[in-house]
């Protein structure tokens, strides 16, 4: 990653005379990167909630730097960081936020956040306030203190889910430390979550800066172009294959490289499956896109890539719901070629690695492929697959009787009919990832923005306000169940205060329903999973708790529809679309009848419902039980697990 400064001075220059703090917010505020000859702000914003820790320092400094840095108050600090990511994702990582708190539980609630941002490969900028460096008194309020390293604070907890980390503990270790935090932010091959710790009595402290650390600086964002020997590699790999299948993962999305695959595919007629990052790679109309593929992938994507002789990823980490952990790639003699821009996922699965940026890539590889063509029978058998999966989607999304309670998937079906290329859809955990992975249609390439590398219940709704602020003109939607809901609605109160109009949809089915199924199919016997009173053996069977999300919602000062029936959740959703402040749809859903959710299933027929899982996913099963469930289940885990295999 290069750096240009603006027009940086000579050498013994005037200086600026400014606190840590404020110094720290007037070189964020002159921070830009650059790719393809656009220009994006880096710190775009930041967010803040303020104690002792941060309130005269980094606090004071937002107000005194007034415009020049745009300040949004947060109601949870993990929420903050996930509004943050949010926005990150929908500005191809080109753009951030940075996140301010106070010391102790306001450091710590970072972590969950900075985590999934690090796993998802997201810019966020943390300033967590944290003890003093200098030690008037000690300990101090919210102090924590280790016995044997008097340099340790809560902080320290952001260190393993930080790709940078650093405690400024004298305001001249603020330069070598901010420019290090640009540079791994701006890289799209180490970026994450970047910690600067700042003692509270540093961030006060005055100190001649010199001038030159505030002129504007522009980080470039390099395409790195593939090694010669290893595209040779590549390419030879593909004209030998007769099978062969792209995977495309977040790093298609995060390269702009969606036009370059839709090329590839259209001079190769390779097929191509997507991962939960990387579904609107290409558009589900496109012939050759066959949606999502592994444990929640379709019936198309997952029997060829059990048939696959060379699996194309490209900018995918194959994580275990990818691969069906372990035992989706079954063809003997099933080779990989991974297209990445980071060599630790470029060599997974023993690969030929193509380390490169995933558009330089494509188009390399489009050009070196030049007149080859996957069998035309090959390409017959996925879009006949193609077909008939999509008849699956409408059945599933059939809504027969207008009076009825809708279904999840149905609740899809009726989104599926409102919404254009312009909307996104938001969603992270439960069971909603799984259906939408097999069924929804993306239309265009931001348009599914689902989490699932951290799969952090509480993420929708903060990281719906970040993408409205990303993309203002645009409709966005997070779905919800009420597991999630519950988790972290406080943001609603944000998404209010700056009349942020996200369209919040609280499906309500009293309950974890994706865990409650698992625990269904691993023995658990839907243990812990539903929300109802304890009946009178102590068990949580009794009638459903009288908790009103709807309510919620309302108090926190959205507008709020209910709909209790297809006909009416219709209507509700064209009204919110509709809608240019922040609006809640609250529905009650009709709980389906699912096939267990961890494991293969025969490829459905036309039948209505949500289709069962497609492939294998490895969750533990008790080895040793006395309830029948939990033995029956072992039986079934066993007989699954001999399919794993390494690839070498």
């Amino acid at each position: 990653m290069t750096a240009t400064p603006g027009t940086p001075g000579p050498a013994g220059a005037a200086t600026r005379r400014l606190t840590t703090a404020q110094a720290l917010i007037a070189f964020l505020a002159r921070q830009y990167t650059e790719r393809d000859g656009e220009r994006h702000r880096l710190i775009a914003a930041t967010w803040g909630i303020f104690g002792h820790g941060n309130v005269a320092g980094i606090g004071q400094a937002l107000l005194e730097t007034g415009p020049a840095m745009p300040y949004f108050q947060g109601r949870n600090e993990q929420a903050m960081v996930h509004a943050a990511t949010g926005h990150a994702r929908q500005s191809g990582r080109l753009s951030a936020h940075a996140v301010t708190t106070s010391i102790g539980p306001g450091a710590t609630n970072l972590v969950t956040g900075a985590a999934l941002a690090t796993v998802n490969h997201l810019p966020v900028l943390l300033l967590p306030g944290d003890t003093f460096a200098t030690r008037p008194a000690d300990p101090v309020l919210q102090q924590l203190e280790v016995a044997y390293a008097g340099d340790v604070s809560v902080n320290d907890c952001l260190r393993p889910v930080s790709r940078y980390f650093d405690r400024i503990t004298r305001p001249e270790a603020l330069i070598p430390a901010a420019l290090h935090a640009m540079r791994v932010l701006a890289d799209p091959a180490e970026t994450g979550a970047v910690t600067l710790a700042l003692p509270q009595d540093v961030q006060a402290e005055a100190h001649d800066w010199p001038a030159e650390f505030f002129a504007e600086r522009v980080w470039h964002v390099r395409r790195p172009a593939p090694d010669p020997y290893e595209l040779g590699q590549a390419v030879r790999a593909v004209r030998a294959a007769r099978r062969p299948l792209v995977i495309a993962g977040g790093g298609v999305h995060h390269s702009a490289a969606e036009a370059a695959l839709a090329a590839f595919a259209e001079a190769t007629g390779i097929p191509v499956a997507s991962t939960q990052t990387g579904k609107g790679s290409l558009r589900h109309d496109h012939p050759a896109d066959i949606g999502g593929i592994g444990h929640t992938g379709t019936a198309t994507a997952d029997d060829l890539a059990r048939t696959a002789d060379l699996v194309i990823g490209i900018g995918t980490r194959y994580t275990d719901f990818t691969t069906a952990s372990a035992t989706l790639f079954r063809h003997p003699g099933v080779r990989f070629l991974n297209v990445n821009v980071t060599g630790f996922d470029a060599h997974k699965l023993a690969a030929l690695p193509l380390v490169a940026d995933a558009r330089t890539a494509l188009h390399a590889l489009t050009e070196a492929l030049a007149g080859h063509r996957a069998d035309p029978a090959y390409e017959a058998e996925y879009t006949e697959a193609k077909a008939r999966w999509e008849r699956r989607v409408d059945a599933a999304y059939a809504t027969p009787d207008p009076r009825a309670r809708p279904t999840q998937t149905q609740v899809l079906g009726l989104l599926d009919e409102l919404v254009t290329d312009a909307d996104i859809l938001i969603n992270a955990a439960g069971s909603l990832p799984g259906d939408l992975h097999k069924l929804w249609r993306t239309r265009s390439p931001r348009q599914y923005h689902v989490e699932y590398g951290y799969s952090c219940m509480g993420y929708e709704i903060p990281a719906a306000i970040g993408v409205c602020m990303a993309a203002p003109d645009r409709p966005v939607w997070a779905l919800v169940g009420d597991g999630t809901y519950l988790m972290n609605p406080t943001e609603i109160v944000t998404a209010v205060q700056e009349n942020l109009p996200v369209k919040l949809v609280v499906l309500q089915n009293h309950g974890y329903a994706s865990i409650g199924g698992l625990s269904e199919a691993t023995g658990g016997e839907r243990f812990g999973t539903d929300y109802r009173h304890r009946s009178a053996d102590g068990d949580f069977t009794g009638p459903p708790l009288p908790v009103d999300l709807a309510a919620n919602a309302a108090s926190l000062g959205m507008r709020v529809l209910r709909a209790g029936t297809v006909a009416g959740l219709r209507a509700a959703l064209a009204e919110a679309r509709a809608a240019d402040r922040p609006v809640c749809v609250h529905v009650e859903t009709h709980v389906e009848t699912r096939v267990e959710t961890h494991v293969e299933t025969e490829t459905p027929g036309d039948g209505p419902g949500s289709p069962g899982a497609q492939a294998w996913w490895d969750v533990p099963v008790a080895g040793t039980a006395t309830r029948p469930a939990a033995v029956e289940a072992r039986k079934e885990y066993e007989r699954h697990s001999a399919g794993r295999r390494r690839h070498l």
